[in-house]
């Protein structure tokens, strides 16, 4: 395979914005799509608030268009991943489980994985009840009950998030206090429509094909399991960014995420990253989008 002026890591909406942008200049990109090809949007339903799409479109749809859009104008597609990246800028060298990629210069999308519980119910209900993302999802939650699992200030800001929608939130937390910072910790225990499940944890999901009904939720300190009637299951337990496959070859910040400056460098010449790989504030694909269409250009 000949050197690539332009070799893409992620195949989400940073990743498809880059290739966009990086294949109508002309520098016919290569998208190395990863394992988990498309990003978090595939586990998402309806989405509301890209711009654009009045009546929603569907996570998996939006994805697919940009793909297309992107090969339109030439960007090409490895379904493989990338495990080793070595090299410097003008000549760097990409790693996949069959072969080396040669590369001038890289934009890394390789996004952020949402930490969850692996129970069997999450292949059944993501999208149809369980949500990695109140921003993204809380809208659908009017006049429902809504369980929050974590207890950091990820949870506390879902949950204050979701009280804009839902009637009645539940925080389920595994210990008998947060570790949220105390002013939120304040604004969620004084909030009138929240209320905490303490030392209980979710192990399992009830429901039809068409929604949820109950959390199963089992008590630390007992053991005892017991039926929490639900309409919605958020989780808020944290997310990891998939970095593991750099090897300390670029500089990341205090949270484990790449650094970067204003135009999406990172700390290794000729390498950018975009969307939620450098991104632990918004998650969001509009954003997401955003950053890829600044690394590209």
């Amino acid at each position: 395979m000949e050197k690539r002026k332009v070799v893409i890591l992620g195949d989400g909406v940073a990743g498809l914005t880059a290739a966009v942008y990086a294949a109508r200049a002309d520098l016919k990109p290569l998208v190395i799509t990863g394992y988990e090809s498309g990003g978090q949007l595939m586990l998402t339903t309806e989405v509301e608030n890209f711009p654009g799409f009045p009546e929603g479109i569907l996570g998996p749809e939006l994805v697919e268009n940009m793909r297309k859009q992107a090969e339109r104008f030439g960007a090409e597609y490895l379904y493989k991943k990338a495990e080793k990246i070595e090299g410097q800028e003008m000549n760097f060298k990409i790693h996949t489980d069959e072969e080396v990629i040669e590369a001038e210069t890289i934009i890394i999308a390789t996004g952020a994985s949402a930490r969850t519980l692996k129970l069997e119910a999450e292949k059944k209900y993501f999208g149809r009840g369980m949500s990695i993302c109140a921003t993204c999802d809380g809208a659908f939650t009017k006049g429902k009950r809504v369980v929050v699992i974590g207890g950091g200030d990820s949870a506390m800001e879902e949950s204050l998030f979701l009280t804009k929608f839902a009637d009645k939130v539940t925080i389920v937390h595994r210990r008998n206090e947060f570790r949220a910072s105390k002013i939120m910790q304040e604004r969620v225990l004084n909030h009138p429509k929240i209320e905490v499940v303490w030392d209980s944890e979710l192990t399992d999901v009830k429901g039809d094909d068409a929604k949820i009904t109950h959390a199963v939720l089992k008590n630390t300190k007992t053991g005892e399991e017991s039926d929490f009637e639900t309409d919605f299951i958020f989780y808020a337990i944290g997310h990891d960014p998939n970095v593991g496959f750099l090897n300390g070859l670029v500089k990341l910040d205090d949270k484990g995420y790449i650094d970067t400056d204003k135009e999406q460098r990172t700390s290794v010449p000729g390498i950018y990253a975009a969307g939620d790989v450098q991104d632990h504030n918004w998650r969001q694909a509009v954003t997401a989008a955003g950053t890829g269409c600044a690394s590209a250009i």
